[in-house]
């Protein structure tokens, strides 16, 4: 029986705990009937909530697989309220919450769909909105300390892969790693960063940008962080100008050396989960966009 204040209707299909749903009208404080699951992004989704009298909203819950994890969710909404506050276009979120097995979040349903496939103008609109994070930092989540860890080769989850017995082994010799005692050329975490800024997380309607979502990982850094992912998804040829404006722009917020470091993360993470999940087609195209970079790297340098 659900707590006073809400009431859940279930979808026969949906595998998230009944203490869940319960917790989420708890919040809300209102019936809350739950829909399909909606498209984009690619790790646990998210579902369609229809809230009585307040119309639609998303729901996500993940497992809970760690203390901090409430925690966690609760900087990203401090986040989330504080970049919305300053004009940038992510969803308000209405609740957060946590049961003995899941945390949640739920946040406004904004009616676009994710990028099928960039274009220069949705890239040029990302690099306008990717300005809106700068001197933004409110969190002591910093990714560039991140960054310098992966491409000093500290981070455990991919500092075995320079001895992977494969082409990836060829490709991580090539990369800018440098030493784990070397000073790090990425400039003080001032900005906003994103941290996960690929098209499934940005929403449009008829051309424009509406939305960018799945914020749950945001924190402190450099917004150069978001440029790089954002590159990673550039290589069509129908992009090579942009592409270009955004190594223009990378460079002039951190320099070569912090260009490379950014680099070198963005892919070394790209090769790690294909490996991890034994997707051969999705390895195959990490490296093939992996020598691409480095190419432009030192050509840049």
């Amino acid at each position: 029986m659900p707590a006073a204040g809400g009431h859940v209707t279930r979808d026969p299909g949906d595998e998230r705990p009944a203490e869940v749903l319960d917790d989420v009208a708890r919040a809300v404080g209102a019936e809350a009937t739950l829909g399909g699951r909606l498209a984009g992004g690619i790790n646990d989704g998210a579902l369609r909530v229809r809230l009585a009298g307040r119309g639609d909203a998303v729901l996500k819950a993940v497992a809970r697989d760690r203390p901090d994890q409430l925690d966690e969710t609760l900087r990203a909404q401090r986040i989330v309220e504080r970049m919305r506050s300053r004009g940038y276009p992510t969803p308000a979120w209405l609740g957060v919450g946590a049961t003995s097995t899941h945390v949640w979040h739920l946040m406004d349903l904004v009616d676009a769909a994710p990028v099928r496939e960039l274009t220069p103008a949705v890239v040029e609109q990302l690099m306008e909105i990717v300005e809106l994070q700068s001197g933004r930092a409110s969190e002591p989540y910093d990714h560039s300390a991140y960054a310098w860890k992966v491409a000093t080769g500290r981070e455990p989850s991919v500092a075995g892969l320079s001895s992977h017995p494969t082409a990836v082994s060829t490709l991580v010799q090539r990369l800018p790693l440098v030493p784990a005692g070397a000073p790090s050329p990425l400039p003080r975490a001032s900005d906003m960063v994103h941290a996960d800024l690929n098209p499934s997380n940005v929403l449009v309607r008829g051309g424009a940008v509406v939305a960018v979502v799945d914020i749950e990982n945001a924190g402190s850094g450099t917004r150069a962080t978001d440029l790089t992912t954002l590159q990673w998804h550039t290589f069509q040829d129908s992009l090579a100008g942009v592409r270009q404006r955004l190594w223009t722009r990378i460079l002039e917020l951190v320099g070569w050396e912090g260009a490379a470091v950014l680099a070198t993360t963005q892919i070394l993470l790209q090769l790690e989960w294909p490996i991890r999940l034994g997707r051969r087609k999705e390895l195959d195209d990490a490296l093939e966009r992996s020598h691409r970079t480095v190419d432009e790297l030192e050509e840049l340098r």
